[in-house]
């Protein structure tokens, strides 16, 4: 039995999962959330993120079977797909419920972020517009944190923005090791029709993009930590696309395109109230 729950825990993509759950709550901290409110909110972005990531395995175990995909529990057999299924459904519902308590505004932020994510397991991850459901989550996933609020406030169009462009990254990172796989099982999404290289650049000038946002969106004067998170972002970014036409391999990109996404959300965070209306 806990083999099976083992499985099914590392079916729901637990990375990805822990990664969005961890923003929301340091926009929630950065917004000043009392402690049982920003347990809430984090409680509430992680069973959305189950729900997508088991969606994820349920609806792939077939393709991720045929090209024998050693990390995927369901299509190893490890835990049955209809147990799977089962739980997207159960923590789609529990996602809702809790995010119900901080407000409407959030509740419909949230349903459009996770909403998202089941688009692009259904069949858009197939199509030229694969990233447009990263973009669409990661943009409104700050929505959920300020509209979250005791009282609740839009973000500012460039936290909109930066949350878009960092999806985007996060689409490229999330693709970038399975192109090969993806390609044998008919998957084409907009990384695979770019190419590892291409798709790289993009994924770096996203970021890039996104961590001038971010520094200069609260306006002047700049924090010195916001100018400190500029110049490692965009050092990071410079770097990975020096690497990137060096033929380096795609494990050490996800890496870098990871560092400088984290340095973001860390500064999105720093924002504070600046982030909203």
């Amino acid at each position: 039995m806990a083999k099976k729950v083992l499985s099914l825990l590392l079916a729901s993509h637990p990375g990805p999962t822990v990664v969005v759950t961890v923003i929301a709550a340091l926009l929630g901290l950065g917004l000043g959330y009392p402690p049982g409110r920003l347990l809430l909110l984090a409680l509430a972005v992680l069973f959305g993120q189950l729900s997508i990531g088991w969606s994820n395995d349920w609806l792939d175990a077939a393709r991720d079977r045929a090209v024998a995909r050693s990390d995927k529990p369901a299509a190893r057999g490890d835990v049955p797909v209809p147990v799977v299924r089962a739980a997207a459904f159960v923590a789609l519902g529990a996602a809702l419920l809790l995010t119900l308590p901080l407000g409407l505004g959030a509740l419909a932020a949230h349903t459009v972020a996770i909403a998202g994510g089941w688009a692009y397991n259904l069949g858009l991850k197939s199509t030229v517009y694969s990233w447009v459901p990263f973009a669409v989550s990661f943009g409104i996933l700050p929505a959920i944190a300020t509209l979250g609020q005791e009282q609740p406030a839009f973000p500012q169009w460039w936290v909109y923005a930066a949350g878009a462009l960092l999806g985007v990254a996060a689409h490229v990172t999330n693709v970038l090791p399975d192109l090969e796989d993806d390609a044998r099982t008919g998957i084409s999404g907009l990384p695979h029709r770019l190419g590892a290289q291409v798709s790289g650049l993009l994924a770096f000038a996203a970021l890039a993009a996104a961590t001038l946002l971010i520094t200069f969106g609260p306006g002047l004067p700049v924090r010195p930590l916001l100018i400190a998170g500029l110049v490692i972002g965009l050092g990071a970014a410079v770097a990975g696309v020096v690497l990137l036409f060096r033929r380096t391999p795609t494990r050490l990109l996800m890496q870098l395109i990871m560092t400088c996404a984290i340095v973001d959300v860390a500064m999105l965070a720093l924002a504070g109230q600046s982030v909203t209306v």
